[in-house]
């Protein structure tokens, strides 16, 4: 029961963060419009013409329409789906519109502003050992789980200085994994494996795992929006902040990893340079993991990664100040020792979830890169040449819904998590 009041708590937040951002006190959202927008680095890395070929048409059917804040959905081998909410619950879901109750002995959860339960991941040998993973943000030792109000968490991160910030506990982001019982009730044998990140889980080919992790407030004074870093911080590879991390399914360090064996890097680092990578899937044509990010006001990103690779963050970004100001005083959108993303969105589109369409049931779409849309409002599909994006399409901008997830079924339909609670499924007209 005691969750279940964090649903009030945690709506009532959200509706004091959108009034504390609109209104005229704060003054400093800019509006991206106003500003000329930034020069690609190569033809096609923005605002890609629409698709030569109209999309066919399709059914949007809504299969449950009353979930509590979703944030992602993965595929059991049996056909039903795990979905988390952000308020720490867990269901089991099923193509027929039946959800459970919420998964006994998920850990405790501490939700503020963007931190939550967030996704969740199915073992590729789940059949064998019934293992699941998910990232989460717990309370720090001795605090109660529950919602931190909005206010609270900006009046203490936002006017903290850089110094103070890194001090500070206000909670522990972590990936874990656990036994799913063989009734799908309960939990159990929860491990940690990794303190730091908390956003998207993927199996890479191999069966590893690459988990995305988000900035953290770590890098610049307030306004919180890329100023006054430490470019020259040393502590930049000595933390998980705006990583991709590479691990194997027990926790352990993969003997390939780029950083291994150098003192002053966490041995679990991939990548770094990233804001807040929100959607991540592996490319089925090349086996590549690409990552979809938030910049700040605009400058979306997408990009491949590559072992060892800086994309840039906070030093370079295709996005602005929130108040319009360029990012890092200059407004660089490149730097020597820095990756390009492979495409970018300005103004943004507020990315969350990702995934590479492999079915049957849509043979139009096939190859095709899914994003979901908060900010959009819509299902964005890209159409791929290679590593490079030629066509852009949004899809049911007429829902006027933030879409938070997108995924493959295995009948081959698509399904995508609204942040007004539904599980909608797509399949063609006949």
């Amino acid at each position: 029961m005691k969750r279940f009041a964090l649903a009030a708590a945690y709506a009532a937040a959200v509706i004091a963060l959108a009034a504390a951002i609109s209104s005229p006190a704060r003054g400093q959202m800019a509006n991206p419009a106003d500003y000329a927008p930034p020069k690609p680095a190569f033809p096609g890395q923005t605002n890609a013409p629409a698709p030569a070929k109209k999309s066919p048409a399709f059914n949007v059917e809504t299969v449950i329409p009353r979930f509590m804040a979703p944030w992602a959905l993965a595929f059991l081998p049996n056909g039903k789906m795990l979905v988390t909410e952000r308020y720490g619950f867990m269901r089991v879901a099923t193509m027929s519109g039946f959800y459970s109750a919420p998964i006994a002995g998920v850990p405790d959860t501490k939700i503020v502003a963007a931190e939550s339960l967030h996704d969740v991941a199915v073992d590729p040998d789940f059949a064998k050992n019934r293992l699941i993973y998910f990232t989460y943000f717990a309370p720090p030792p001795g605090e109660a789980p529950g919602v931190w109000p909005i206010e609270v968490f900006y009046g203490n991160v936002w006017k903290a200085s850089v110094s103070e910030r890194r001090t500070m506990r206000v909670g522990e982001e972590r990936l874990a994994r656990a036994r799913l019982s063989e009734d799908e009730k309960r939990l159990e044998n929860v491990e940690v494996l990794l303190d730091g990140v908390n956003r998207r889980i993927v199996f890479a080919p191999d069966g590893t795992l690459f988990v995305t992790g988000a900035d953290r407030f770590r890098f610049y004074d307030p306004p919180y929006d890329g100023t006054n870093h430490e470019i020259n911080d040393p502590d930049i590879l000595r933390n998980f902040t705006g990583r991709v991390v590479h691990i194997n399914r027990d926790g352990s360090i993969p003997k390939d990893n780029p950083f291994l064996g150098q003192p002053t890097v966490l041995p679990e680092t991939y990548s770094y340079g990233h804001r807040d990578p929100e959607g991540a899937a592996i490319n089925p044509a090349t086996g590549q993991l690409w990552v979809i990010e938030h910049g700040p006001l605009g400058g979306d990103e997408i990009n491949i990664i590559k072992p060892g690779g800086n994309y840039g963050w906070p030093n370079v970004s295709y996005g602005r100040r929130y108040n319009g100001d360029p990012i890092a005083g200059t407004g660089a959108t490149a730097k020597e020792g820095t990756e390009q993303p492979v495409y970018f969105w300005y103004p943004d589109i507020a990315p969350c979830g990702a995934m590479f369409y492999t079915g049957d049931m849509f043979p139009e779409w096939k190859g095709n890169l899914f994003v979901g849309g908060m900010a959009a409002k819509s299902l964005i599909r890209l159409v791929l040449d290679g590593n490079r994006v030629v066509a852009e399409e949004r899809l049911l901008k007429d829902l006027n819904q933030r879409i938070r997830e997108v995924r493959q079924g295995p009948d081959g339909a698509i399904y995508l998590l609204t942040d007004d609670g539904r599980l909608l499924r797509l399949t063609p007209k006949k």
